[in-house]
């Protein structure tokens, strides 16, 4: 099959005999319909995550029709339509017994069942994907294939969310206007409820799209080079009660330490706050802890999307309640991944996500 091969860290192939895998029990083979880049990708190009190991198929953001299935399975056929999330826990660990696979203690031990699409074991960037059934998710008929491969970026946001919970009437605010972040409003306004809601980030053209999927207020932090007046600033929005008050809710995206720390300070007393942005080491937060002790904040971390919820996440989008749509850049076949690559680099065309279509 044809196929994007990473032979080595900063070495891109486009290759035409990669071996399609037979599925085994309890998987299926998918022919790969629409598949998409996210900056994740970048970072294993580099060699820069730990688990990958070269030669390595990349993607992990996709979506595509079963042809075949292996022993065990009943719950997929042959001409499924279905969307992927990349974790796959061993299901025997502590925290695989919890649902939260995404932590799984078997990390990268295929031998136990774990799975890592496009990271551990070979992704979606390429003409057919073979891996466990319990990545894949049906798509209704109302949501399309490329509307699918945003089935993992979907269970990001609403995970995160849903870590900390929107009460019906919170004033919200949620950091970085990435993909990630512009979904996460939508799940916020058109799910979830929320009366208010304040975008923050870095680029005028990403916090415009932010009011027209939801948001109420914009902020570009870049206009304001002091991160005091950042918080202040936000805080004005909700009003004269708003200043002393603060956000009942806030959700970080960007992945900076900027951000995290404005986003704990900007949360009421009692509030609650989601860090989903920083997902490499190296970031730090330096933030006096008594703004968390006695404001006895629930602060709580967010990574990727256990438990189930892209199944949830895709209902969202067959609702009509998310719209993934414009958040979608080119049409790209499998031969041009390196131009996908660089006009998704350099944000041409806006490129939240660029579209392959193997």
């Amino acid at each position: 099959m044809r196929a994007v091969l990473y032979p080595k860290p900063n070495e891109i192939k486009i290759v035409s005999d990669a071996e399609v895998r037979k599925p085994g029990p309890g998987e299926a083979l998918v022919r790969v319909k629409s598949s998409t880049l996210c900056a994740t990708d970048l970072k294993i190009l580099a060699g820069k995550f730990p688990g990958t190991k070269f030669p390595h198929i990349p993607g992990h953001e996709w979506s595509g029709e079963v042809v075949e299935t292996g022993s065990g399975v009943s719950e997929l056929k042959a001409g499924d339509r279905v969307g992927e999330e990349p974790h796959v826990g061993c299901g025997r660990c502590p925290r695989c017994l919890e649902g939260l696979y995404t932590l799984c203690f078997n990390y990268g031990k295929t031998e136990t069942g774990h799975q890592h699409i496009g990271f551990t074991i070979n992704g979606g960037l390429a003409e057919y994907c073979t891996c466990s059934v319990r990545a894949l998710h049906k798509l209704p008929e109302s949501v399309s294939y490329d509307e699918g491969a945003f089935t993992e970026s979907v269970g990001v946001a609403l995970y995160a969310i849903e870590r900390v919970g929107i009460n019906p009437g919170d004033k919200v605010a949620i950091f970085g206007p990435g993909a990630i972040g512009l979904i996460a409003v939508q799940i916020a306004r058109n799910a979830k409820g929320a009366s208010k809601i304040v975008l923050l980030g870095t680029r005028d053209d990403r916090l415009e799209l932010g009011r027209k999927l939801g948001a109420d207020e914009l902020i570009n932090v870049k206009s304001i080079p002091d991160p005091e007046k950042v918080v202040k600033q936000a805080r004005e929005l909700l009003g004269p009660e708003g200043v002393t008050v603060g956000f009942d809710m806030v959700a970080e995206f960007a992945g900076s330490e900027d951000s995290a720390r404005e986003a704990i300070q900007l949360a009421r007393r009692g509030g609650r706050v989601v860090l989903a942005g920083s997902t490499s080491p190296g970031k730090n937060l330096n933030i006096d802890l008594s703004t968390i002790v006695r404001g006895q904040l629930d602060v709580h971390g967010s990574l990727a999307d256990p438990m189930g919820i892209c199944a949830r996440g895709i209902d969202l989008i067959a609702r009509k309640l998310v719209n993934v749509k414009p958040l979608m850049s080119g049409n790209y076949r499998l031969e041009e991944f390196e131009k996908a690559l660089d006009d998704f680099q350099n944000r041409v065309g806006g490129a939240y996500r660029v579209m392959i279509h193997p």
